[in-house]
């Protein structure tokens, strides 16, 4: 297909079977000292290198002529190709098979792709407008595949296959691809349409996921006001039998979840599988706005070729964690009651990790490329999610700005002003910026409070700021392996003082593998670690669902004989159980609180 850009691809799903992509890069006006080219080490919105020019498999250039050019790896990522004054074509295969958000995947039942994973960077023409032509596969028994991306499409069939075009690199790569023969369906939101794409088996009641879909990207509008200038909206949603992701994209996001995630024909209500899918839409929507374009000065712009650093990673994972469950709440989807179990099994997350006294968020932020994105056996003790507790440190904020105003002013002031000073006019946020906007817009000192929450590591004062909307923050035991929290004790009338082991558990064919030991805990103190397969205790044969029940049973105090392997040794541990230490969290609305505060949790929750 002819295109006059000056740097024009085209991709085809070549070989399904083998999970080989077919790439071509033609480039005009190559650099006449010798062209280098390259693909990124890392995808926005996932901070860990990835080395995608792994997958790599062979590459060659030639002049349009069809001389061959001699081409040289100049480092894991990097192809300088040799002086030439000719249009070149650069062709290479790419091995596809990661099923995830993050990469590139295909066989005989789909083909999807991130751009940052099969469109090699011309170095020098980044700024420069390009173009790309999606081929459909060669196999007969794959001719209904069709396209879905929001790619701005310039000469395409029905099926979505032909030319599309793109302002520069970074925009080429901001465009997942989706091929296959998948269900699809639209909505409006905002004046403009948005699809939902869904790829894999399913039976999901597409009518009601619009609908729901529909309250919560308006409800996302609302607060900022606009839309960002987009054409269209594309969730592009991969089910399988068990998985949980997302990516954020600057007109779409790609999603993966489980089968029983999605809501099916003839159920009325939300279940926890559909909130929680609800949940990470939401999320992923409020992306289009806090991190693609509101976003830090650091990735303004993107540098792909190595790590970019930033503490402010918890106001734009963080706040977006706070809002995407709210907004569930603010649409109607969801009751007050269901999104405080939300808030409280998020807390339950924080409150159990020691790692909240180790590390402060913003050096969570600033470690997500080494720590919080290579989690290993003791992150528990060790770190704290820029997520989780930057979901409870913007509900914090939140509550702070309306306490100093007398609720005049709130965390959505600060988001639409980040919006209308910075995503939209595309000015990057410079370090500690967003804590002096905070305090401007109140006109008082917000130091003390970023410094203790944001930069040190005290636990966030939550039943003190939270009074001015009547929720009162509760701690307690455990219940078991299972509890998430969110809820109060399941048994409140029994007095007996759970027992605590201070050791997660993960199921073994052999035994109760210990995946995790939790610092200061009996399971520590008696010597037991990450990695040992608990085989018995007191003598009795012991696998997790055994060992989990008899915890259960067992009062503080209580001395146990386990009998482990570490490696392939039989190893005996005395341990003495104590009390099961209170981290498990959830919160409740205050019934009997003034009219006055009802009416500002009232105005909070309907924004």
């Amino acid at each position: 297909m002819q295109t006059d850009s000056p740097v024009h691809y085209s991709i085809i799903p070549a070989v399904p079977e083998a999970h080989l992509y077919e790439v071509h890069c033609r480039i005009k006006n190559p650099d006449p000292a010798g062209q280098y080219l390259s693909l990124p080490a890392w995808i926005p919105g996932s901070y860990m290198i990835r080395d995608f020019a792994k997958n790599i498999v062979q590459l060659s250039a030639e002049t349009e002529t069809g001389r061959l050019l001699v081409t040289t790896r100049k480092d894991k990522s990097t192809w300088a190709i040799e002086a030439c004054t000719e249009d070149i074509i650069v062709s290479y295969q790419i091995y596809a098979w990661d099923l995830s958000v993050r990469s590139a995947h295909l066989d005989n039942t789909h083909a999807y792709f991130n751009g940052s994973s099969v469109f090699l960077q011309v170095h020098g023409q980044e700024n420069q407008a390009c173009s790309v032509e999606l081929q459909a596969p060669q196999s007969q028994n794959l001719s209904d595949w069709q396209v879905a991306t929001s790619l701005c499409s310039k000469n395409i069939n029905e099926q979505g296959f032909g030319l599309y075009q793109a302002n520069n690199y970074d925009d080429l790569i901001d465009h997942p691809v989706e091929m296959g023969n998948f269900s699809r369906a639209t909505f409006d939101a905002g004046g403009i349409v948005h699809e939902i794409v869904i790829s894999g088996r399913h039976d999901a009641d597409m009518l009601r996921l619009c609908q729901d879909l529909t309250r919560i990207c308006e409800q996302h509008i609302r607060l900022f006001g606009e839309l960002p200038a987009i054409e269209r909206y594309v969730f592009l949603i991969m089910v399988v039998d068990e998985g949980y992701g997302g990516l954020e994209h600057r007109a779409s996001t790609s999603l993966l979840c489980s089968r029983d995630d999605l809501p099916r024909q003839g159920e009325n209500g939300i279940n926890d599988h559909y909130r929680s899918f609800l949940g990470l839409c939401s999320h992923e929507y409020f992306h289009t706005w806090n991190i693609k374009r509101i976003k830090p000065a650091v990735f303004s712009p993107y540098h792909l070729a190595q790590e970019s650093y930033t503490r402010q990673l918890w106001a734009f994972e963080g706040i977006t964690s706070y809002y995407d469950d709210l907004a569930l709440l603010r649409s109607g989807l969801i009751s007050l009651d269901s999104y405080l179990e939300l808030l409280g099994q998020t807390a339950t997350r924080v409150w159990r990790g020691q790692g909240r006294f180790i590390q402060s968020v913003a050096d969570s932020s600033f470690d997500a490329w080494t720590k919080f994105y290579k989690q290993d056996e003791n992150a528990p003790n060790a770190i704290v999610s820029y997520y989780a507790k930057g979901a409870l440190l913007a509900l914090a904020l939140d509550m702070q700005l309306r306490n100093l105003s007398d609720n005049q002013i709130s965390l959505d002031d600060l988001m639409r002003l980040l919006w209308q000073e910075y995503g939209k006019p595309g000015r990057g946020l410079a370090e500690g910026e967003i804590e002096s906007l905070a305090a401007g817009l109140i006109g008082d000192d917000l130091s003390d409070f970023f410094q203790r929450y944001l930069y040190g590591r005290e636990d966030l004062p939550l039943n003190e700021l939270l009074a001015i909307i009547a929720i009162k923050f509760q701690l307690r035991p455990a219940d078991s392996a299972d509890d998430k929290g969110g809820k109060a004790a399941a048994n409140q009338n029994e007095k007996s003082v759970p027992a605590w082991l201070g050791a997660r558990l993960s199921s073994n064919p052999a035994g109760a593998r210990i995946s995790h030991v939790f610092s200061h805990s009996p399971a520590m103190q008696a010597g037991l670690s990450a990695g040992d397969l608990i085989i018995a205790v007191n003598e009795l044969k012991m696998d997790k669902q055994k060992l989990e029940k008899m915890l259960i049973r067992c009062q503080p105090g209580t001395r146990l004989r386990l009998h482990a392997f570490r490696r392939d040794e039989l190893m005996r541990f005395d341990i003495t159980l104590t009390v099961a230490p209170e981290d498990t969290c959830y919160f409740l609305p205050l019934d009997t609180a003034t009219v006055e505060r009802k009416i500002i949790r009232d105005s909070w929750k309907s924004a």
